[in-house]
């Protein structure tokens, strides 16, 4: 039976002390992959799950920044770098989290937010780490989407908006670093149970759940499996993906 096994690899997971980015962080860290876990405010959970990481047998640090200011991403490389050498697998899950409105009542900020933590992001990431799997002939990028991207709801401009762009600027990246053996792919999660759900006692949500094919809503750990596959050796074809693990809620069409 084929395993995913990252072992001897270092990821960054960025967002990595949020909600969905913890299980990611944790899941490669259980495939055998170093993590860095990036934060921008939440610095004891991003200390918590380095703990957890620490507790599996991995090396792993707790690094902060601002992933749309290029000072501070070529800072977090730095540091990254020289406590786990040179990364070959970035997972850019952070983004920002804002009321979603109607277009016309949305404050322009929060378009500029989007646009900052979901475009800039991704490009910034891809500046400071992407050379140095060019350097190793080896590399994975994989970008957090949303099954929102392609549904395109009212009330969504401008998370659609910024992942739209992304998704432009991850599968343009795909075909200029392809020849260095560097994969980037898009998972696209749904409306996922994490942990504020499970606290909140709010999994069930019986209205979405009748919309999708699979009826019911997937789990952060769903989203993980995902992203350690397309971070993994078995994934070592596959370039230029966006993939929905959303039960169906979309399905890309040829």
């Amino acid at each position: 039976m084929l395993a995913i096994n990252l072992t001897g690899r270092t990821a960054v997971v960025t967002g990595g002390a949020g909600q969905l980015g913890r299980t990611i962080a944790r899941t490669l860290g259980r495939c055998g992959a170093d993590v860095a876990v990036h934060f921008h405010t939440n610095r004891a959970k991003a200390d918590e799950v380095v703990r957890d990481l620490v507790g599996m047998g991995r090396k792993a640090v707790a690094v902060q920044a601002d992933v749309s200011d290029e000072a501070a991403v070529m800072a977090m490389r730095d540091a990254v770098v020289k406590a786990l050498g040179d990364p070959g697998i970035i997972v850019n899950n952070a983004v920002a989290q804002y009321p979603w409105k109607d277009i016309l009542s949305q404050p322009v900020a929060d378009f500029e937010s989007q646009f900052d933590t979901c475009v800039l992001h991704n490009v910034l990431m891809a500046k400071a780490f992407v050379p140095g799997m060019i350097k190793g002939r080896w590399g994975r990028v994989v970008g957090i989407n949303t099954d929102c991207a392609p549904r395109v709801w009212p009330g969504e401009a401008a998370y659609v908006a910024g992942k739209r762009g992304m998704d432009g600027v991850l599968r343009i990246l795909a075909k200029e670093v392809g020849e260095h053996q560097i994969t980037v792919n898009q998972v696209a999660p749904g409306w996922t149970i994490s942990d504020r759900a499970r606290e909140e006692g709010s999994e069930r949500q019986p209205d979405y759940e009748a919309k999708i094919p699979l009826r019911r809503r997937g789990t952060d750990q769903d989203i993980a499996n995902a992203v350690a596959f397309l971070s993994s050796d078995l994934a070592g074809f596959i370039t230029g993906v966006f993939l929905p693990v959303s039960g169906g809620t979309v399905m890309p069409a040829i």
